[in-house]
């Protein structure tokens, strides 16, 4: 089954590192049994009213687990997680959820909330409510990222892959062929939305980001010439965009 383990707030504006990669490091604490299906960042509210680091994202672990005892023991080694690598001045959240959860129509509906207007930590806990959600330190704000990341996941169609199985590890170029043999969709984004065939090659520009859409890893393309492709969307610098609160909840 699968498991859904949402991050958020664990770093400051100083850190040369984030959400995401705490995020990814998880990977290594899993119980014997579970593998992680894919890392996803998703992209929230920015609103100078929001206190965020740099561009208010959280991050959900996709976690394949034998058996649903197991949420509970994912939850535990979760927050110790939290504990060993959140920095000074962050206000970290953590939100897990299984599949078949009650709580995500919920959590679904909250996530989309807050890529639109402004929440509370009441309405994160009220979208939670059967799932767990537990704030670790500052104002706990975090829970409010990490119930958002669980539920913008679980709904199929938004954010990016961050880690998602040799992502990370792949040569650029590569042919659309071995993205597709590692489960990553390629897609055309032009106007003519033509096929990409097996033996083109796709620029990474090295940042292979695939969107998670339909459930599935999928990779945007643009032409560059025949036979071969661009993929859509290119790194960026970390940079503080914002800094306020969030009303009283």
């Amino acid at each position: 089954m699968r498991i859904y383990i949402g991050f958020d707030d664990t770093d400051n504006i100083t850190a040369d590192r984030g959400t995401g990669k705490l995020a990814r490091w998880f990977e290594n604490e899993l119980p014997e049994g579970c593998r992680v299906e894919g890392v996803v960042r998703q992209q929230l509210l920015v609103d100078d009213r929001i206190p965020y680091t740099s561009h208010n994202s959280s991050a959900c672990v996709m976690v394949d687990a034998p058996d649903p005892s197991l949420v509970t023991a994912l939850a535990a080694r979760a927050i110790e997680h939290l504990k060993r690598h959140s920095l000074e001045g962050s206000d970290p959240g953590l939100c897990v959820a299984s599949e078949g959860d009650a709580a995500l129509p919920r959590l679904i509906a909250f996530g989309r909330a807050c890529t639109a207007r402004i929440v509370t930590q009441k309405e994160a806990l009220d979208a939670s409510s059967s799932s767990h959600l537990s704030g670790h330190g500052g104002t706990n704000d975090g829970i409010i990222g990490a119930a958002a990341a669980v539920g913008l996941t679980a709904s199929g169609w938004t954010g990016r892959f961050i880690e998602y199985g040799k992502l990370r590890r792949f040569p650029d170029p590569i042919r659309v062929l071995e993205l597709e043999r590692s489960n990553i969709v390629v897609v055309s984004g032009d106007r003519d939305a033509r096929v990409p065939a097996p033996e083109d090659l796709v620029y990474t520009k090295g940042w292979l980001r695939p969107r998670l859409w339909g459930t599935r890893a999928v990779l945007l393309v643009a032409p560059r010439k025949e036979g071969v492709w661009e993929s859509i969307g290119e790194r960026r610098n970390k940079g503080k965009q914002g800094m306020a609160t969030y009303p009283a909840s």
